[in-house]
């Protein structure tokens, strides 16, 4: 899912064909998610939509490979409609428990699709955007790109598969991400692995232009990528986290999230100092419950493969509504918007590991 704390337009009053735009062009079926006003941002009818469509493609021999791609400049995806799954809950219907299945199905079958996919991923990419694109072949960001999993903001935490792709970026800064729920620009999201290329996005229309005059051989994969090297690189100078590695490696590798908050706030290094108390004044705002079972969430996901981690999210979600903190996030960032969240507990000193540990008890990896 997301914190995506825009109010997007309800799509009940616009229709799913509106919202999500598909035609092929040379052996590419180009898909577009068509909400530009609510940052492109998904809900159930787009997650029908869009699955719908990948499977047709993928028994289509006339279509080589597939282009993801978001309306308008703001966004490739910030996530999913958080206020429509909000109204479910209060309106005791049962589309956010629908939602959350079908979106997860939707991104193991980018995960697992036959043939190539690329995501380009300018603006925002947030939570569910996160989930769209990391299980695709050929992640492209641009200057404009912020990618981030910010649940714990809204008292939730990273889903969409976000317990396998976080907790496999390098050393702990998938966890600092996760916990933290920071964005992260172009440079950093090449050195964490959470894209592959980078691309001007003044470039983005020749792109589309050599997409659609790509002579394809047998390898369609390789076509792609021969595409992008003409206006893409790989790598990006001075990625902020990189300097910041060290730091993130000893700080977020600490038992528990009070741990991690007491000690950043005790940092007297000069070249570190500002960061680490920034970053513990960000955490204490953040839902005490959701970073901690964030914190929980990731280490196991360490160790589980792709379909476990989804399975162990879907175990979490069936719970949350009820025991989390997400509806009263939304109330206080979306709904009311007072910004004032009543967080259970209210701090971190509050948590409970018992409690805590609670969440994952009943589920088998």
């Amino acid at each position: 899912m997301t914190a995506q704390v825009v109010s997007a337009t309800s799509s009940e009053r616009e229709p799913a064909c509106d919202t999500v735009l598909s035609e092929v062009r040379n052996h590419i079926g180009h898909i577009t998610l068509n909400r530009p006003q609510g940052l492109n941002a998904i809900d159930l009818k787009m997650v029908r939509h869009l699955q719908q469509q990948l499977d047709a493609w993928a028994k289509d021999d006339k279509v080589y490979a597939v282009v993801l791609r978001g309306a308008g400049e703001k966004a490739f995806c910030a996530g999913g409609d958080i206020r429509s799954l909000y109204d479910s809950y209060i309106q005791n219907r049962t589309d956010h428990q629908a939602f959350f299945v079908e979106e997860y199905a939707l991104d193991l079958t980018l995960h697992h699709y036959r043939k190539p996919v690329i995501a380009l991923m300018d603006g925002f990419v947030l939570g569910g955007g996160m989930g769209l694109a990391q299980g695709v072949d050929l992640r492209v960001v641009t200057e404009r790109s912020r990618l981030a999993m910010p649940e714990v903001a809204i008292g939730y935490f990273p889903d969409v598969g976000g317990s396998y792709f976080l907790s496999r970026v390098p050393g702990e800064l998938g966890v600092y991400l996760g916990v933290t729920g920071v964005q992260i620009q172009a440079a950093d999201a090449l050195y964490c692995g959470l894209a592959d290329w980078y691309l001007q996005s003044a470039r983005l229309a020749d792109f589309d232009r050599q997409l659609d005059t790509l002579k394809w051989t047998l390898t369609p994969l390789k076509d792609l990528q021969g595409a992008l090297a003409k206006l893409a690189v790989q790598q990006l100078p001075e990625p902020p986290l990189q300097t910041l590695r060290p730091a993130i490696d000893h700080f977020f590798a600490l038992p528990d999230i009070p741990s991690i908050i007491q000690q950043l706030l005790e940092v007297t290094v000069i070249d570190t100092h500002s960061w680490a108390v920034d970053t513990a004044h960000l955490m204490k705002t953040r839902s005490p419950l959701a970073m901690a079972v964030t914190l929980e969430l990731l280490r196991r996901g360490r160790h589980l493969p792709l379909e476990a981690c989804f399975d162990l999210e879907l175990h979490l979600d069936r719970q949350w509504f009820e025991r989390g903190d997400l509806i009263e996030g939304v109330r206080a960032l979306i709904v009311d918007k007072d910004k004032k969240p009543h967080w259970n507990p209210s701090t971190v000193e509050a948590l409970d590991a018992e409690h805590v540990a609670s969440f994952f008890s009943g589920h088998e990896a």
